[in-house]
């Protein structure tokens, strides 16, 4: 079966896409409009309670939850993560879990502060400026870990994942994004030099009009279909 990635252009559903396209399994996309709101979409809805983006369709039936799914695909082809007998899996599976469960909320928090807030713009402004603090310390708490479970030889889904969610701070959220920085990382920073050069984001500039640096110099994507907001 192929798969198929229910996906919006620079969604979280690019990490899967570019997981995908590094495993080298084949895969089709169906676009997800976020223009048109069909993440609410009854059609969608059916695969995707949440009504959130991405969803896969797997030979088991749709996977959703961006860390389910890259952890499904660890297990399924042997490849980009350590397996269940690896020594390295329980430190593996704290740093996939800490950037879908602790990292990407403050993401949402960030670019999302209504969800929290309501529309008060004082309320928002405060939950804003908790998730900047937020992610700098999750982003130095990263920047500063020693592990094998991401930033060495071998990539694994955390690399992509990390890279997708730095190139985020860079472009969406707040006008004023002088709180962010890649050069303050470096460590996370050579992280996102070695995803720019997979054959899989060549495939996903194209796919998602990433633009020529997705990672090391983001700009908001011009995609060839869909709506990234």
């Amino acid at each position: 079966m192929t798969y198929v990635l229910h996906y919006a252009p620079d969604n979280a559903s690019l990490i899967v896409r570019l997981a995908l396209d590094t495993l080298n399994v084949p895969f089709e996309t169906a676009l997800v409009d976020r223009a048109a709101r069909s993440q609410r979409s009854p059609t969608y809805l059916a695969v995707n309670p949440n009504g959130l983006i991405p969803t896969l369709i797997s030979p088991q039936g749709p996977v959703f939850e961006t860390g389910a799914i890259l952890l499904w695909l660890v297990d399924r082809h042997d490849d980009l993560g350590p397996g269940p007998q690896d020594t390295h899996r329980a430190d593996f599976l704290k740093w996939l879990f800490f950037c879908s469960n602790t990292v990407h909320p403050a993401l949402q928090l960030l670019f999302y502060p209504h969800k929290l807030a309501g529309d008060a713009p004082q309320a928002c402004k405060i939950v804003t400026t908790g998730a900047k603090r937020l992610l700098r310390n999750h982003f130095s708490t990263l920047e500063t870990t020693q592990t094998e479970a991401f930033g060495q030889r071998d990539i694994t889904v955390i690399d992509l994942y990390v890279a997708t969610m730095l190139r985020w701070c860079a472009i969406y959220g707040p006008q004023d994004r002088t709180w962010f920085s890649l050069a303050d990382t470096p460590a996370l920073a050579r992280i996102c030099a070695r995803v720019e050069v997979l054959p899989a984001t060549r495939r996903a500039q194209m796919a998602e009009g990433l633009g020529p640096t997705p990672f090391t110099a983001p700009t908001r994507p011009n995609p060839p279909e869909g709506s990234a907001l």
